[in-house]
C-alpha cells in the first residue's frame, strides 16, 4: 500500500519514486496546478499534481474532498527555495504525482475540520461524539504518541531494573476501604458478584508472597466515583511492587524512573534527589497534602498572636480548639479589591466553596502601616501588628487574608484561595516542574459520619516502627496515632502517584483491620486469603502506583486527562461515541439473576 510514510520524506529521497497513502488534509488549486497536503500518522507532505505530467491524476485531484483516503505514486523533488515550508519536517521536498487512487472518500459532511492547518476550537462534546475524527487531529495524535513514549520509557527502565510484567485479574471480589466498586453479576454463580478492580493492590502483594520480588503492570482500574477533569471511571496505573527494599530505596528507584521519563519525553534533566516534606509540614504550610511549591503565599499560623486580641471570630476559633491562619498576597492591595473579598466577591466565593464562612483581611500600606477595618483595627495593638508583619513577611502593598475556625476547614479554604489567586495574579511560573515527596502520613483519619477510624490511604500500609513498638500487646493502643510508611509524589500541586511499605505480618494486619472497625469474622470473609498468605512467609515489601493518564496530561500540558486517553468518558461516565452505558434485554437480566428497580424520573 505504500513504500514510505508521509512525514518521513527528506532531501535524501530526492529523485526516488515513492508510494504514499494517507488522508487529504487540504487541497489547493493554484492556476492549473493542484497542491495536496497528504497526511498520515507520521506527518504531512505536499503533493503536486501538474496536468502536463499526468492528466488522469489531475482529473482525480480536481474532485478531491478533505479527508479522502488517497494513494499517491510519484517522484520526490526539491521544493523551490521560495516555497519551502520550515514548519514542516518535510518542508524541503514535495512529491510530483504520477498516479492518484482514491481508496475511500467521505460520503457526508464532517462535523468539524480535521486539518492540521485549522485552529478551530471544537466543543468537547462534539469531539467525543466523533472521537475517531478527533484522533486524526494533530493534538490527539501528539498526545497519544507522547503517552506511548512514556509507557515505553517506563517499561524499559523497569525491566533494566529487574522487574517483570504480570497481569492481574479484572474480575475479582468487592472489598471495603475505597470508592464505590463497579459490580458485575455472575451468571454461573447465581446471586454472587464480581467487582472490577480499583487497583491491583492485593494481587501485587500476593505476587511478592509468591517470590516474584519485582513486579510491574500497566494496569486498568475502575472506580465508580464522582468525576472531574483529572478523573475517569476507568483509568490506567503504572503499578509496581518490590520485595526486600526499604522506603529510601523505593523512593530512589522511582525518582530515577521519573527522571528517565522526563528526560526522554521532555528533554528535561531533573535534579535528584527530589525534595521531601512530611505530611504534617505540608498541612501546616500549605493546608493540603498535595502542595504546589511553584509559588509562595504559604499558610502562616497566627493563633497565638490573635487569640486574646478581643476579636471574637479569632478568639472563639482558638478557644474552640481550632486555629487562625493567613496567607500574604504580594501586590494584593492593588489587584484584589475589598469587593472581591466580601460576600458576593469571587475570592469570598472560593473560600465559601471550601466550607469557610468568609475571610478577614488587612492591607499593608506604604511605610509598613496596617490598614484594616472594624474589630481587627480596634483590637490589634502596635506590638501585635509588628509581630504579625514579622511572621508573615508582608511588605508594603501586600494583602493578608485570614481564615479562622476548625483547622481542617481553615486549611481547605486558604489552600483553595491560595491556588485561585496564584492563577488570577499570574504568580505561577511557566514551565516549572516542582516535584515533592510527601511522607509520614497518619495511618488513620476519623470518619465523623460513621464514627470510626478509617485508613488514610488503605489498610495495608505498614506503620512506622518507631510509633508502633515491639510489643504486640501495645499495638491496639499505639496504632491510631501511628504514622504510616507511606509516600506520595506530588507535581505542581497534583498527586502523581502514591504508595507505601506494606504490612507483611498477619497479626499486625489483623489488628489494623480491627482498628478500622472490621470484626474478626468480617475480616476473614473479606481478606482471609491475604491473612493466610501473610502467615506463610511473606517478605517485607512495598510499592507505588502512578496515575498514567494524569502523568501524560502534565507532560502534554493539557488541562484534562480526557485529552490523553483514546476513548474517554464524560463527567457523567458516558461514552458519547458508543452511547454506553446502555440497556440490557430482559433475557440477559434473567440469565444473570438480576432485575432493574430503576424508575425514570418524572419530567416537570
Amino acid at each position: 500500500m505504500r513504500s514510505h510514510s508521509c512525514g518521513d520524506l527528506r532531501s535524501d529521497a530526492i529523485d526516488s519514486t515513492v508510494l504514499l497513502s494517507g488522508w487529504v488534509d487540504r487541497r489547493r488549486d493554484h492556476g492549473g496546478v493542484i497542491f495536496i497536503d497528504l497526511r498520515d500518522r507520521s506527518g504531512t507532505v505536499q503533493i503536486t499534481v501538474d496536468p502536463d505530467l499526468g492528466a488522469e491524476a489531475f482529473a482525480v485531484a480536481e474532485h478531491l474532498r478533505n479527508e479522502t483516503v488517497l494513494q499517491v505514486e510519484g517522484r520526490v523533488r526539491a521544493r523551490p527555495d521560495e516555497s519551502r515550508n520550515e514548519r514542516l519536517a518535510t518542508g524541503e521536498v514535495e512529491v510530483l504525482a504520477q498516479r492518484l487512487k482514491v481508496l475511500n472518500a467521505p460520503s457526508r459532511n464532517l462535523p468539524f475540520a480535521v486539518s492540521v492547518h485549522d485552529d478551530e476550537q471544537v466543543r468537547e462534546e462534539l469531539r467525543l461524539r466523533h472521537r475517531y475524527l478527533d484522533l486524526r487531529r494533530e493534538r490527539m495524535r501528539r498526545n497519544l504518541s507522547l503517552r506511548h513514549q512514556t509507557v515505553q520509557t517506563a517499561r524499559r527502565f523497569l525491566e533494566d531494573e529487574g522487574f517483570i510484567e504480570v497481569e492481574t485479574p479484572v474480575l475479582t471480589r468487592s472489598t471495603p476501604e475505597g470508592a464505590r466498586d463497579y459490580l458485575v453479576p455472575s451468571r454461573v454463580c447465581g446471586g454472587e458478584w464480581f467487582a472490577l478492580p480499583q487497583s491491583p493492590q492485593l494481587f501485587k502483594q500476593l505476587l511478592m508472597v509468591g517470590g516474584l520480588e519485582r513486579y510491574y503492570q500497566v494496569a486498568r482500574c475502575f472506580r465508580d466515583e464522582d468525576l472531574r477533569a483529572d478523573r475517569q471511571p476507568e483509568f490506567t496505573q503504572l503499578d509496581m511492587e518490590m520485595s526486600f527494599l526499604d522506603q529510601e530505596q523505593i523512593l530512589d528507584l522511582n525518582e530515577r524512573l521519573i527522571a528517565r521519563i522526563w528526560k526522554v519525553v521532555k528533554g528535561v534533566e531533573l535534579p535528584l534527589p527530589l525534595p521531601r516534606m512530611t505530611w504534617h509540614e505540608a498541612m501546616e504550610r500549605y493546608g493540603t497534602d498535595r502542595p504546589d511549591t511553584r509559588y509562595g503565599m504559604e499558610l502562616v499560623g497566627v493563633s497565638d498572636i490573635v487569640a486574646d486580641m478581643g476579636f471574637k471570630v479569632f478568639s472563639g476559633a482558638v478557644a474552640a480548639g481550632g486555629s487562625v491562619k493567613c496567607i500574604t498576597v504580594p501586590g494584593g492591595n492593588d489587584k484584589v479589591s475589598n469587593v472581591r473579598i466580601k460576600p458576593g466577591g469571587d475570592v469570598f466565593s472560593e473560600a465559601q466553596k471550601a466550607g469557610a464562612g468568609g475571610l478577614a483581611f488587612i492591607r499593608v500600606r506604604d511605610g509598613g502601616e496596617i490598614d484594616t477595618i472594624g474589630a481587627i483595627k480596634d483590637n490589634l495593638s502596635d506590638e501585635k501588628k509588628a509581630e504579625l508583619l514579622q511572621r508573615t513577611g508582608a511588605e508594603p502593598g501586600s494583602l493578608i487574608l485570614f481564615g479562622a475556625g476548625d483547622t481542617a476547614t481553615v486549611n481547605k479554604a486558604l489552600d483553595r484561595v491560595r491556588q485561585y489567586l496564584a492563577k488570577e495574579l499570574e504568580l505561577v511560573p511557566a514551565e516549572a516542574w516542582n516535584f515533592l515527596w510527601v511522607v509520614d502520613f497518619p495511618m488513620f483519619e476519623f470518619n465523623a459520619d460513621e464514627n470510626r477510624l478509617e485508613a488514610l490511604h488503605h489498610p495495608f500500609c505498614a506503620a512506622n516502627p518507631e510509633d508502633l513498638g515491639d510489643d504486640p500487646a501495645q499495638w491496639s493502643e499505639r496504632l491510631p496515632k501511628a504514622r504510616a510508611q507511606a509516600y506520595d509524589l506530588v507535581l505542581n500541586g497534583l498527586e502523581l502517584g502514591g504508595g507505601s511499605l506494606r504490612i507483611h505480618d498477619a497479626a499486625l494486619q489483623n489488628q489494623v483491620l480491627q482498628t478500622i472497625g472490621l470484626a474478626q469474622e468480617e475480616a476473614q470473609e473479606q481478606f482471609g486469603f491475604l491473612l493466610e498468605a501473610l502467615e506463610m512467609g511473606a517478605p517485607p515489601h512495598g510499592g507505588i502506583a502512578f496515575g498514567l493518564d494524569r502523568m501524560v496530561m502534565l507532560l502534554a500540558g493539557e488541562e484534562s486527562i480526557r485529552d490523553t486517553i483514546a476513548f474517554p468518558k464524560t463527567q457523567q461516565a458516558r461514552c458519547l461515541m458508543t452511547s454506553a452505558p446502555g440497556g440490557a434485554s430482559d433475557k440477559q437480566l434473567e440469565e444473570l439473576h438480576v432485575a432493574s428497580t430503576w424508575v425514570e424520573p418524572e419530567e416537570n
